[in-house]
């Protein structure tokens, strides 16, 4: 089985069905495709299937013309269907692994894919997990599904797990370049995935078992959230004793050895950060072990959120300005400059406290015109025009994502005050009076 298999990766003839086309799956089948292999992707969001069978591109990493290029030979295409995968000499799951309220691990979408893909399992298959998730998912969850198939791992089909390692926005890495972790269930199913991601990837790197993979994952993410906690920790202290935590970061990241730089803001937000940290802390639990570091962290960007609010609510004071009636204009919510994308943005968290409050909150982001309700917003909220008219007549203009085409020094000028959580201003000299940093 793993020759026949590794044979049909080789010659690219092996047809591969990506479950989950979001912005870890699209660009994936978007990859395998442009190297020759034939790509079907399977979502539940009829929507996405729609715009990938006609070429139509939501993922802003991936290019408009790979995408119509690969539909347009017939090497891309997508359904909603998952009996597509009796076909599928590769399976790889891309869905989402949120939190739940109570900050616990929902693998509910892994279980039920895994589930679909037991109905079709046939021998020769390699079933490899992209989802970031804790350690012990691929072989705790879904080894004991697939299984029920009848079919042994290792021998009649291949299990791995592939951590995906996404930076939407970010144009030197890409699925292409970032270096990739694998972690089979056996040595075969090691053999199968390192074949299979070494077509498309630079570098693959094997580990000893899914479990290394899955917390290799956990904690990359983790470490940028205890650091990001950090300062952002500093930046409270440095507002109580009156420094500009700014040039602190800026001035300590001139050592060249032993620091690496981190930089504070409004909370933590993405597919990621806010979220691997939990999953790590929850599975710790199992073996009665409290990860009190990494909980901190988390909890330290949460509290910078609402500092954030706080901030505005103490800016507004100051003027002699309740929040209570106040119109406050946010600048980006999405989680990061430059990118669509708006998971677990802590814009969302401050949008919906300063309503609590009594504000009137408009926002303005170049890339996300609507915001649904979800948690924790109620309503749906339509961006506005970034107008001197809209910003002339707000009590308060908030930063919290700095896109880079967004001219902050005319929103200065046009604007009462200010609140910038991102350092946006940094080089505003006309107007500085109005700024406040966070």
């Amino acid at each position: 089985m793993i020759n026949k298999l590794k044979a049909k990766i080789n010659s690219k003839t092996a047809l591969i069905a990506v479950v989950g086309l979001g912005y870890v799956g699209l660009p994936l089948a978007v990859e395998k495709g442009k190297v020759g292999f034939t790509v079907v992707g399977i979502d539940q969001n009829e929507k996405r299937v729609d715009m990938v069978n006609q070429g139509h591109n939501y993922i802003k990493d991936v290019k408009d013309e790979d995408l119509q290029l690969l539909v347009q030979s017939g090497r891309l295409s997508a359904t909603s269907s998952f009996s597509d995968l009796k076909e599928a000499d590769i399976i790889i799951i891309c869905v989402p692994t949120p939190l739940t309220k109570n900050k616990t691990p929902d693998i509910s979408y892994i279980e039920n894919v895994t589930d679909e893909i037991k109905k079709y399992l046939r021998p020769g298959q390699l079933v490899s997990l992209e989802s970031t998730t804790y350690p012990g998912t691929t072989e705790e969850v879904i080894l004991p599904r697939l299984e029920e198939s009848g079919l042994k791992v290792g021998q009649d089909f291949f299990l791995a797990h592939s951590p995906e390692r996404v930076d939407p926005g970010n144009k030197r890495f890409t699925t292409n370049n970032i270096s990739k972790v694998v972690g089979g269930v056996t040595p075969a199913c090691l053999e199968a995935a390192y074949t299979f991601y070494s077509q498309t990837i630079q570098h693959v790197y094997k580990v000893s078992s899914p479990a290394v993979a899955e917390i290799t994952k956990v904690f990359e993410n983790t470490y940028r959230a205890v650091n990001i906690a950090l300062v952002n920790e500093l930046m409270m202290l440095c507002d109580k004793m009156n420094l500009d935590v700014w040039e602190v970061v800026e001035a300590a990241g001139t050592k060249p050895f032993g620091i690496q730089t981190f930089y504070p803001g409004p909370g933590v937000g993405g597919h990621c950060i806010p979220i691997d940290p939990f999953y790590l802390a929850w599975k710790a639990r199992e073996y009665d072990f409290n990860t009190r570091f990494i909980e901190l962290a988390g909890e330290v960007n949460i509290m910078a959120t609402y500092y954030t609010v706080d901030k505005i609510v103490e800016v507004l004071n100051a003027n002699n300005k309740s929040v209570k009636g106040a119109r406050v204009l946010i600048l980006g919510v999405a989680y990061k400059k430059d990118i669509e994308d708006e998971r677990e943005s802590p814009a969302l968290k401050i949008i919906h406290r300063l309503q609590q409050l009594g504000a009137y909150v408009l926002y303005h982001d170049p890339y996300i015109p609507l915001l649904k309700a979800h948690e924790p917003l109620e309503k749906d909220m339509h961006g506005v025009e970034l107008t001197r008219e809209i910003v002339e007549s707000s009590d308060c203009v908030a930063i919290i994502t700095d896109h880079t085409n967004i001219d902050y020094e005319w929103v200065v000028q046009h604007a009462r005050l200010v609140v910038d959580a991102r350092n946006a201003t940094k080089n505003i000299t006309v107007g500085k009076n109005k700024i406040i940093k966070i």
